[in-house]
């Protein structure tokens, strides 16, 4: 039930919020948390813990099965999803926005201006008639937050923001929030970027279903949920010492029989007792195994070769020259700002239809899509691992599966069920699987758990195959072997 709060200083209260997509997939679990005016939070919690599930309930597209949210009178919410809806893809930017209000809105195109000036995606030519599709990754992510803020919400909700802006994207994006006046709730695996303005944290625990409300920001939260964690590993482990003691006792004074049965039944009452004492440790801190992205055996010679390429400048492409060759054990990094092609560019080359670039006869292409379109969504994910696996080998396909958190009713799942987060797991498990002698990455680190991000580029680091890079996340970047850099820019 949905409930209006004539209480001015909050915004939205669920009280005792319980929800779950049928019986086997419960999300959440009698929630308590209060948003008052002007805050600013950062949702936290693993993949598939039900951070977009959340969203949705705040906008009222879900409803849920038991409890209440109280929303303040005659508020307005919005929301800039993780990625355009497909069927949207092939609207004017006007049709766009214009579909995101109940009726027409006839002085629409002044109001888009002023937002997409606020998103810096303001340029000479008029956008308003320009179908959503023809946009880069990056300006596409700008025209989800434009489309939000051009609804003058009370309650602002990103989910992912940052994912395809380049770091000039990203340094306008923190630099609006951190003046942005009303209620904002973001949901990002970038620590810097939340750090610079939420004030709070919203941490969804996928194994209680509880959301415990935290003060501070990121990088507190994140370090006392870790000395949290370590607070009941340390207590798990005396209570099993304690526990294993006693089991131990008792069993030898079951045996002398006689007033030392006594003894031991006094004993087993009590390891039950400490057995319950156990608490759950947080399963947050699962990340995924170690790995290793096999490379393609026997690579010889030239595996990639680039003589000339396209940018866009502006609106036109314009063809430039190149001089790069990739054998094995190559990383090339690919930098460029938002909207030059580099997302193109990666397409056509993974795909053999870029004039100047030539990948060697018989070079398996592992290509990670920042969209993930590389993967059918109407197939299970076993399917898709099995048929990445090429020779089948289930037992394997279960161990590299299992290593990347897909386990249990996961793998039988359709892959457009999934959460984004789980999709990029999904994705590397195929990597893994492939065994690519050239690996092309489109934004890697986009929907995935800082937890994972180390592991992932060290993945990347070792690849002794040859491997194509582009990531706008500095961080992720220094930790991977770059022997060439190719500048689209310069």
């Amino acid at each position: 039930m949905v409930h209006c709060m004539a209480k001015e200083e909050s915004v939205i209260r669920f009280e005792k919020v319980s929800f779950e997509y049928g019986h086997h997939k419960p999300i959440l679990d009698e929630v308590d948390f209060t948003l008052r005016r002007g805050m600013k939070m950062a949702v936290m919690g693993q993949n598939g813990a039900g951070k977009s599930t959340l969203f949705a309930l705040m906008t009222g597209e879900l409803k849920p099965e038991d409890g209440e949210i109280h929303v303040s009178h005659g508020m307005r919410v919005a929301i800039a999803p993780q990625v355009i809806p497909r069927e949207k893809m092939e609207l004017t930017v006007r049709d766009f926005f214009q579909s995101h209000f109940d009726r027409p809105v006839y002085d629409i195109d002044p109001k888009i201006d002023a937002v997409l000036e606020v998103v810096n995606l303001k340029g000479h030519e008029k956008l308003h008639d320009r179908i959503i599709k023809s946009f880069s990754g990056g300006q596409q992510a700008r025209l989800l937050l434009a489309s939000a803020l051009v609804q003058n919400p009370d309650l602002l909700l990103l989910d992912e923001p940052t994912n395809n802006l380049d770091r000039a994207g990203i340094e306008h994006l923190t630099a609006f929030l951190v003046e942005y006046p009303s209620t904002c709730v973001v949901i990002s695996h970038d620590a810097d970027f939340l750090n610079a303005f939420t004030t709070g944290v919203l941490y969804l625990d996928v194994f209680t279903r509880k959301i415990e409300q935290y003060p501070g920001n990121y990088h507190d939260v994140q370090r006392d949920i870790l000395v949290r964690i370590d607070k009941e590993n340390r207590k798990n482990a005396q209570l099993e010492k304690k526990i294993q003691e006693n089991k131990d006792k008792a069993n030898f004074f079951a045996q002398k029989g006689g007033k030392m049965r006594l003894v031991a039944k006094k004993m087993r009452t009590e390891v039950e007792e400490m057995e319950e004492a156990k608490v759950d440790v947080r399963k947050e801190d699962r990340t995924i195994r170690p790995f290793i992205i096999p490379a393609q055996e026997n690579l010889s010679g030239v595996v990639f070769s680039l003589t000339a390429y396209s940018v866009l400048k502006g609106k036109k492409p314009v063809v430039k020259k190149a001089n790069i060759s990739l054998r094995k054990n190559n990383h090339l990094l690919l930098r460029g700002p938002n909207g030059i092609g580099k997302s193109t560019l990666l397409e056509h080359i993974a795909r053999g239809t870029s004039e100047g670039a030539d990948i060697a006869p018989g070079i398996k292409v592992g290509y990670y899509r920042q969209d993930f379109s590389t993967l059918d969504f109407e197939q299970t994910v076993f399917d898709a691992l099995m048929k990445a696996m090429g020779q089948p080998d289930e037992k394997r396909l279960r161990s590299v599966a299992a290593g990347f958190l897909i386990t249990g009713d996961v793998i039988h799942t359709k892959i457009g069920s999934l959460s984004e987060g789980q999709k990029g797991l999904v994705a590397f498990a195929s990597l893994v699987l492939l065994r690519p002698g050239l690996l092309i990455l489109d934004e890697p680190t986009n929907h995935i758990n800082f937890r994972h991000l180390p592991l992932i580029a060290k993945a990347l680091d070792e690849f002794a195959g040859a491997m194509i890079l582009v990531s706008h996340v500095s961080d992720f970047v220094a930790h991977i072997r770059i022997d060439d850099v190719l500048d689209l820019e310069k």
